[in-house]
């Protein structure tokens, strides 16, 4: 799924603490955002496996969880709700497609690394790919809402998440075979660091 899905999921999973706990909220909402985009600063490094821990996030957010309901301070429940947006995001990567260029193809049989089993995990295709109409609709779906529930900055993201992932939808396809030909012209210092997917 696209990052800005990501992203919402993020805020909606802290989303009810704006009325159930106000003081902590603002804590939970960075913290969660924070974890659900933290896994794909590996775009251009080993994709779904270098930052993506679908076991170990999940091992590492239970009891965080739970101390931050322990012990209720804003640092232990950013802490909580980082890991449990890192957990869901890893999670989530598995029910879209593949990790390939032109996902709708459903070439690929690799969704996101799992380190403790030391394999790599199929894709589901609930949302074909990211990018797509379905992604667009879970999208809207969480961001919608959350402009209602949300205020401030968060409100703002919200929007942005919105605006982004209807401009990347639109370009999706376009995108995939721009791609190529844009990393065709990388530097030879840089194109190392282009995933092979993206090369001819």
């Amino acid at each position: 799924m696209m990052l800005p899905t990501h992203a919402m999921v993020g805020l909606a999973l802290a989303a009810p603490l704006v009325s159930i706990a106000p003081e902590i909220a603002p804590a939970a909402l960075v913290g969660a955002l924070a974890g659900s985009v933290a896994p794909d600063l590996d775009l251009y490094s080993g994709h779904r496996r270098t930052l993506h821990y679908p076991t170990v996030y999940t091992l590492l957010a239970a009891p965080a969880v739970v101390a931050a309901a322990v012990v209720t301070l804003p640092a232990t429940v950013a802490i909580a709700a980082f890991l449990l947006g890192a957990t869901v995001h890893c999670r989530m990567d598995r029910y879209g497609g593949g990790l390939e260029l032109r996902p709708w193809e459903g070439t690929s049989e690799r969704a996101v690394y799992d380190h403790v089993r030391g394999r790599w995990r199929r894709p589901k295709r609930w949302i074909r790919y990211d990018g797509s109409p379905g992604d667009l609709t879970l999208l809207a779906g969480l961001s919608l809402p959350l402009l209602v529930v949300l205020d401030g900055s968060f409100r703002i993201v919200a929007v942005a998440a919105l605006a982004v992932g209807v401009a990347y939808v639109a370009l999706r396809r376009r995108l995939a075979s721009l791609a190529p030909v844009v990393f065709g012209y990388a530097p030879e210092a840089l194109s190392r660091y282009v995933p092979n997917r993206y090369r001819r």
